[in-house]
């Protein structure tokens, strides 16, 4: 079985999927029966460019991204050399090179088609589609049949129809012949196609770039004549908490949409929609409360990339008390300079590896901590969170006196100089990275964003939540325990990863391996930040994926201060060296 057969109806069903749009309705869009629209998409029948086109048309997607799962991305111009193209071999005698495919809102479709010739009283398939097309011989002969007329076309002849009328072609004569079809689009649809579907948050889904989004509230972007960011402007009520003012008027908003795809370090997949967060978080607030974790309470977590993480970290915002990340290669005695120093009420921690053990080990000598939570597993002394989390209400009304001011993060620096130094941030931390996820890291609305942090590290909430899902954007986490470049590689295809942020190190690792092998045509944006940017690395990056890496630059007592941010050149090895 031809691979782009297959490979083109897998992204057709899977969209079909995601939309939630029943095989009758597709075989009526595309004008075919259900058991030949069911061969579509498993890949035993040709596509044609109309079948191929109504698809597009009814997921509202370019026909690119069914073709090779590549969305477009320029936005000014696209210069195709002569042999080139997307190839779109998806009728019998009849190869497409599509000369624009990679051009962002075009209002035609540009091909190169060559036809080989077929007998010239054979019946001509014909088929309609919206809009106008024009075609011009460029060498052999076409007849062409528009409605019950027909006419035969040569070297230089040209011809211009409406395609909603019935309409079909084959080439005659001797030799292949090659011409040039240019189909113009237009809002009005077929009589064939219904409605468009009511726009839903999924992976696959186009996105508009010019629909209001959750951040535009809080923040106001001032652009320069070019287009650039050139100011902001918050405003924000007084009590604003992210808990209550991002995640559930996302979940009230669109709570069906993914907030987080989550693969566990065996590949178990979970989804996670706002509403699931929303809800989750109020359970775990319930439970804290119940506990007598109250506002000003210091709560260090120690979480890996567990799921779990996101329902904890809110459930804290919306109690007010104050949530202290920290990594899961403490030792005993790290946790005991913590625990002193923060005043730790209560810790909430994985079941892998020692960590348990190690806090135990401090807790001896840090009376201030009472409460000790497991995620992930059980041990004596220490509360089962998965145990209890369902016991409890997942609605948790806001409470009354919480100011943006209080204080809502504990992070401890790195200690490069000296012990590590304690950070603390207000609720409105989260909007100065709109900031980070809108114009530096590019993240897509409707697509899903990863950067590579445990979330012990201040990296996690610049790209794991905060300004992400006040972007709309869904993130993607992978709870992996050992780094394999390889492992990682094979991800950005499987589940079209838009946006991605790693470390210089992790790109270092992955050009090592032959790029080559793996798809990344999903990625659109890639940035950096932990270390100063190698140009080797940048330029090795560029030559596989095309892609600029844009750095970045702040420290654990900020957000983003310097970047390559959306429309700018970057100079590779010009931040300087970022926090972790």
């Amino acid at each position: 079985m031809d691979n782009q057969l297959k490979q083109i109806g897998r992204r057709i069903q899977e969209t079909r999927q995601v939309l939630n749009i029943s095989v009758a309705e597709m075989a009526k869009v595309t004008g075919v029966s259900e058991e030949e629209y069911l061969q579509h998409e498993d890949g035993s029948k040709d596509s044609s460019f109309t079948f191929l086109y109504h698809c597009a048309e009814r997921f509202g997607i370019d026909i690119s991204d069914l073709v090779t799962g590549i969305s477009p991305h320029l936005s000014f111009y696209e210069l195709t050399r002569m042999g080139g193209g997307m190839p779109i071999k998806r009728r019998k005698g009849f190869d497409y090179r599509h000369l624009a495919s990679l051009l962002k809102n075009r209002l035609i479709e540009p091909f190169v088609v060559t036809a080989r010739p077929e007998d010239e009283n054979a019946p001509i398939p014909l088929s309609t589609h919206a809009g106008f097309e024009f075609d011009y011989i460029l060498k052999g002969t076409l007849k062409v049949q528009l409605d019950g007329k027909t006419e035969v076309l040569r070297e230089g002849d040209s011809i211009t129809y409406d395609s909603s009328h019935p309409h079909g072609m084959i080439a005659i004569g001797n030799t292949d012949c090659e011409f040039l079809a240019i189909v113009t689009k237009t809002d009005h649809q077929v009589d064939s196609n219904p409605e468009p579907i009511e726009q839903k948050s999924i992976l696959y889904k186009k996105a508009s770039s010019d629909r209001p989004l959750l951040y535009q509230e809080y923040m106001t972007e001032i652009m320069d004549e070019n287009g650039h960011l050139k100011d902001v402007r918050f405003h924000y009520p007084d009590n604003f908490n992210f808990a209550y003012d991002v995640v559930d008027r996302l979940a009230e908003k669109e709570p069906d949409k993914l907030a987080m795809l989550w693969l566990s370090n065996t590949k178990e997949e979970r989804h996670f929609t706002f509403r699931d967060i929303a809800e989750q978080s109020c359970r775990a607030a319930n439970y804290f409360a119940s506990l007598g974790i109250g506002k000003g309470d210091r709560v260090m977590l120690v979480l890996k990339r567990h799921y779990q993480f996101w329902f904890i970290l809110n459930a804290l915002h919306r109690i007010g008390a104050i949530a202290v990340p920290a990594s899961c290669q403490l030792l005993a005695h790290d946790f005991v300079y913590r625990f002193q120093h923060a005043s730790i009420k209560a810790v909430i921690c994985s079941s892998d590896g020692e960590i348990a053990e190690n806090a135990d080990e401090a807790i001896r000598e840090c009376p201030s901590v009472k409460i000790r939570i497991m995620v992930n597993g059980s041990r004596n002394g220490w509360l089962d969170f998965d145990e209890a989390l369902p016991r409890y209400s997942h609605i948790f009304p806001r409470p009354e006196g919480q100011k943006y001011s209080d204080p809502c993060l504990m992070f401890f620096s790195s200690g490069t100089t000296g012990y590590p130094k304690m950070v603390s941030h207000s609720y409105t931390y989260p909007l100065g990275h709109i900031i980070t996820a809108r114009r530096w890291q590019c993240v897509d609305p409707d697509g899903l964003h990863f950067t590579i942090s445990d979330t012990g590290w201040g990296k996690a909430l610049w790209g794991k939540i905060y300004g992400q899902w006040l972007c709309e954007a869904a993130v993607f986490t992978y709870d992996f325990d050992r780094f394999h470049a390889a492992d990682i590689l094979e991800l950005f295809a499987k589940y079209h990863i838009t946006t991605f942020c790693a470390p210089p190190t992790m790109y270092r690792f992955f050009i090592k391996e032959d790029l080559s092998k793996y798809d990344l045509s999903s990625i659109k944006h890639a940035a950096i930040a932990g270390e100063a940017l190698n140009p080797e690395v940048f330029q090795q990056f560029y030559n596989a994926t095309g892609l600029k890496v844009m750095e970045g630059f702040g420290q654990t007592e900020s957000t983003l201060m310097l970047g390559n941010l959306e429309g700018m050149t970057p100079k590779p090895g010009s931040m300087g060296k970022p926090t972790p």
